[in-house]
């Protein structure tokens, strides 16, 4: 066995092609065990053990700098760089993180988990080594799907301009930019990278323009020629067009030509892209048939591949899949858009259904923002599906193209609240807080799943402008589901229990935890009432009102940034109105980031639990308490 041999990146460079060979089948083997019990990225990081093992073989991380874009692929990097024994921890609170951490590792150079980022950092990378005199490599990987997005084009065209020494590596696992040219595609792969080469034509050049009188045109056309052949026999032409030098495509799983090419590379004096074909779930035949259900999976039968899933009630997700296909059969104005998550925001049955009227932008969030906007202007009913912390993305077409234009867009943010495992860069808890000052904009959340499909109804017969509900990533409550579907009246909250001296204001699933925490009050004569605030905007300022003129002290619950979401909005409200004296307290999520682990464990670390909810109802009930607060907001 040699992976136990391997404890850091410098251990592979006394190996031979063979044994690495070797190496890369026990990874596989490793990452195929671990993750039937963790669950996690595996397809993606199946599909790259030899790039990986390539790049740390031919370059010296951490001097050198490796960024993988997202990072989820990253997995055979940790193994590499001393992590091989935490991945019973992977995606595990306060164990191994699943995507690239910089606080795990001196190799873990960027992190990030959102696409198309790589590029850009290299960048930054590239030009603080030459600012600083520095000598190292810059590597970014960044994959097909990746490469569609609109900040990997706006750094390409950046790198190709500057010049700058870097390498690009496409790690293509789906589909070939262009077809593989065989011996001559080869051939000119490898003569243009030497560095003889390029000083050769460099000079044939430089002595063709000297001849007097028709020097440049004998320049121009040896040149014109030269963009001809390889416009016949160069897939990467856009590339080179771009400035940079293209190199491939390469079989990503032949170790002996990748490493041949990673020296090439390092010859270019200048921007490299080099386009390598990789199997996304090499090596484990359930993957490799299925990439995309195992992109992300959870823990499963190594022998079948069987994941293994508790039985329970329908998502959030399913439940607005199923409710969007059965309005798209009622209004043919509907259409869905997802930025490259049909699967995971419930939109495969609509494809099914409705394939004209589905429509996926690739990782292109901004474009698919702006895109709806203009549909609805002409008249169609957009609804763009995405999640949360992916929405965020396109925030200036929001504002600008959509809520500017009163645009009639129906958002539905998905993995709105704790996102569990997939942790910080994920999280969906900043939507309320960077979209509820944007004017124009409605914003709701169910307290369940037959509220949601009550919600979806509701947009879709709003004409006023863009409407947004959103909903978490979890299973629904299993509450039965109405057959006919009626509009909520825009901003009313719904009250869910009557009580005295303390109102929850709960939105989404904090009104479950609101309940469970009634529950253990009333076991102590405690009779607080329950508010289903499902509007973040407009408010129910009548009902705000009403306990505020009670005297009724305010608990704001909600799986959200405690800075600008629903409870800042009631804070706001009584701080213009000037004429009451309210109690109100926030619960929510206080000022940091919250890193991976179990939804459960998430909120127990931020006080988002029943126990914590009880201590704060007595807090503000306890007399002395509530007599010294009478006249201030607080939270």
């Amino acid at each position: 066995m040699l992976l136990p041999t391997i404890q850091q990146p410098e251990h592979l460079k006394t190996l031979s092609v063979e044994e690495l060979v070797e190496l890369a089948a026990e990874i596989r083997q490793f990452l195929i065990e671990k993750l039937s019990v963790t669950g996690g990225h595996l397809a993606s990081n199946l599909g790259v053990v030899e790039l990986t093992l390539a790049l740390h073989y031919c370059f010296d991380s951490p001097s050198d700098k490796m960024i993988f874009d997202v990072g989820h692929q990253a997995y055979v990097h940790k193994i590499l760089t001393g992590r091989k024994d935490q991945f019973d921890t992977l995606r595990k609170y306060k164990g191994l993180c699943g995507f690239v951490k910089r606080t795990e590792s001196e190799h873990d150079v960027w992190e990030a988990g959102h696409s198309s980022t790589s590029l850009s950092a290299a960048m930054g990378m590239a030009l603080a080594r030459d600012l600083k005199g520095g000598s190292n490599r810059v590597v970014a990987v960044i994959g097909d799907g990746a490469l569609t997005g609109g900040m990997a084009f706006e750094a390409l065209n950046h790198i190709g301009h500057e010049k700058k020494k870097l390498m690009v590596i496409l790690n293509d696992n789906e589909m070939s930019i262009a077809p593989n040219v065989g011996a001559m595609h080869n051939y000119l792969s490898k003569i243009r990278s030497d560095r003889h080469y390029l000083r050769a034509k460099d000079e044939v050049e430089s002595l063709l323009k000297r001849i007097p009188a028709i020097g440049d045109r004998l320049a121009k056309t040896a040149q014109n020629v030269k963009d001809s052949l390889k416009y016949m026999m160069v897939p990467g032409i856009l590339f080179e067009e771009l400035g940079f030098t293209y190199l491939g495509p390469v079989d990503g799983h032949d170790l002996g030509k990748l490493m041949d090419t990673l020296r090439q590379a390092d010859n270019v004096d200048g921007p490299v892209f080099i386009h390598v074909i990789t199997t996304k779930g090499k090596g484990y035949h359930p993957a490799e048939n299925d990439s995309h259900k195992w992109h992300g999976i959870s823990p499963y039968k190594i022998e079948s591949g069987q994941v293994l899933k508790s039985v329970g009630n329908p998502q959030y997700t399913d439940v607005f899949g199923a409710t969007l296909v059965e309005l798209g059969k009622q209004d043919d104005r509907i259409v869905a858009v997802t930025p490259a998550m049909p699967g995971g925001s419930g939109l495969i049955p609509f494809s099914k259904e409705f394939p004209d009227r589905m429509i996926d932008v690739g990782i292109a969030e901004q474009h698919a923002a702006t895109m709806c906007a203009a549909l609805a202007m002409e008249g169609m009913k957009p609804v763009f599906a995405v999640y949360s912390t992916f929405m965020q993305r396109a925030y200036d077409q929001i504002v600008h193209d959509i809520c500017r234009h009163n645009a009639n867009v129906m958002f539905a943010i998905d993995r709105a609240g704790f996102v569990g495992a997939d942790g910080e860069t994920h999280q969906g808890v900043y939507d309320i807080a960077f979209m509820r000052h944007i004017p124009n904009l409605v914003m709701m959340m169910p307290k369940d799943e037959n509220e949601l499909r009550h919600m979806m109804y509701t947009a879709l017969e709003y004409n006023d402008g863009p409407i947004a509900y959103r909903y978490p990533r979890l299973s629904g409550l299993g509450v039965s589901l109405d057959e006919e579907l009626r509009t909520i009246p825009i901003g009313s909250w719904e009250k869910l229990s009557s009580g005295e001296g303390c109102a929850i204001l709960a939105a989404g699933p904090m009104v479950q935890l609101a309940e469970t925490a009634a529950d253990m009050l009333k076991r102590e004569g405690v009779q607080v009432q329950i508010v289903n605030a499902r509007f973040m905007k407009p408010l129910d300022t009548g009902m705000l009102d009403q306990l505020a003129t009670s005297h009724t002290a305010m608990i704001v619950l909600e799986e959200a940034s405690q800075a600008g979401s629903l409870g800042s909005a009631v804070l706001e409200y009584f701080a213009e109105q000037g004429a009451y004296d309210a109690v109100v307290s926030l619960m929510g999520i206080e000022d940091r980031f919250i890193e991976h682990g179990s939804v459960e464990q998430q909120r127990a670390e931020v006080g988002l639990t029943a126990e914590a909810v009880c201590a704060r109802v007595r807090e503000l009930t306890a007399p002395a308490v509530g007599a010294r607060n009478k006249r201030s907001v607080s939270s």
